[in-house]
């Protein structure tokens, strides 16, 4: 009885130590909504949350927009991984005394593919699409001159081929500039919302409901139900400080985020963003430091801002993002103040 109980003793320990850890990652729906916006962001190693000053803000943390004193328009192009597009765009619309609205959407689309089958591999002649969408209506307050709170409310939907799967969701942040050389701490809370689950045409299927009876109606109409998958929440914790600030024409930012995913690692962005003259831009970072399973890495870009008028400007930007062994990432974005 005692050699049983060693050997099980045993055969347990070692079973716990090379058991593997299991993780959430790659368990939430929607998940293109974990996809960084704009070009400046993204360059500066997506450490944004605490620096927040445009019209993209409203994906990073929906409190910056409070900062706009100026209407802004603001669009985003991606070429993403494995031939994917995403865009994005946003309008910022300051009402004084009321506050700050701000309107965005963002759309993944891809080429439409063959159908295929067991019985036809090399395709039915049929095509169909996959893509992804979320609209949404942000509002922003400054409820002292030094700390700003905003919400982000969005509609989800994605489909494919004849099924789909919709869903709400609310961000939630905050943006303060400490009396400490004008630091800025930022917090945001993102894709808080329901759960989604994948309905439509493609889930109709015929079915006997007891093969080995005999005589019975082998072709019962029913529904595939899929489980409902969360949304990928996520919280922003960042800093971010000029530290030339008093030098003249010359500004460099540096800036950090502490992100925590429902599902992945938690993990540092780093970036910073030097100015010349507010016309001329450099930016470099680092994403996802200490994510073990992580392609991301080094970023890089720059920007230049063209003054049309006191009042209307236009941004143009690039950003260059390393992908590791699934090679690269370039965005490009314009933003157009008026």
């Amino acid at each position: 009885m005692k050699r049983k109980i060693l050997i099980f003793g045993i055969g347990l320990s070692f079973s716990l130590a090379f058991a593997t850890e299991v993780t959430k990652t790659g368990t939430t729906a929607g998940k293109f909504l974990s996809i960084d916006v704009g070009a400046r962001s993204v360059a500066m190693g997506g450490a944004f949350v605490a620096v927040a000053n445009d019209a993209s803000t409203m994906f990073w943390n929906p409190a910056g927009i409070a900062s706009l004193s100026n209407p802004e328009v603001f669009v985003s192009y991606t070429k993403w991984l494995a031939d994917i597009n995403y865009n994005y765009s946003g309008l910022v619309l300051p009402l004084k005394n009321w506050g700050t609205l701000g309107l965005n959407a963002s759309f993944l689309s891809m080429e439409a593919m063959e159908k295929t089958t067991i019985d036809e591999p090399n395709g039915t002649g049929e095509f169909f699409d996959a893509g992804s969408l979320a609209l949404g209506l942000c509002y922003a307050k400054s409820l002292t001159d030094r700390f700003a709170i905003g919400f982000n409310g969005k509609y989800i939907r994605e489909s494919i081929y004849h099924s789909r799967a919709q869903g709400v969701a609310l961000d939630i942040g905050t943006l303060f500039t400490t009396p400490l050389y004008g630091m800025k701490l930022g917090m945001s809370i993102s894709n808080f919302g329901t759960k989604m689950r994948m309905t439509g045409d493609d889930m109709l299927v015929q079915h006997d409901i007891d093969p080995m009876i005999a005589g019975n109606n082998g072709n019962i109409s029913a529904d595939l139900r899929t489980d409902g998958f969360d949304l990928p929440l996520l919280l922003r914790i960042g800093v971010s400080l000029d530290v030339l600030k008093g030098v003249p024409d010359n500004h460099l930012i540096l800036s950090l985020d502490a992100l925590h995913p429902n599902d992945n690692k938690e993990c540092l962005n780093l970036g910073c963003e030097y100015m010349y003259r507010n016309q001329l831009f450099l930016r470099a970072g680092y994403k996802a430091l200490f994510s073990p399973d992580s392609q991301q890495g080094l970023t890089l870009g720059g920007g230049i801002r063209l003054r049309i008028s006191s009042s209307r400007k236009i941004a143009l930007d690039y950003a260059y993002q390393d992908f590791g062994i699934l090679t690269n990432v370039q965005r490009f974005s314009i933003g157009f103040t008026f």
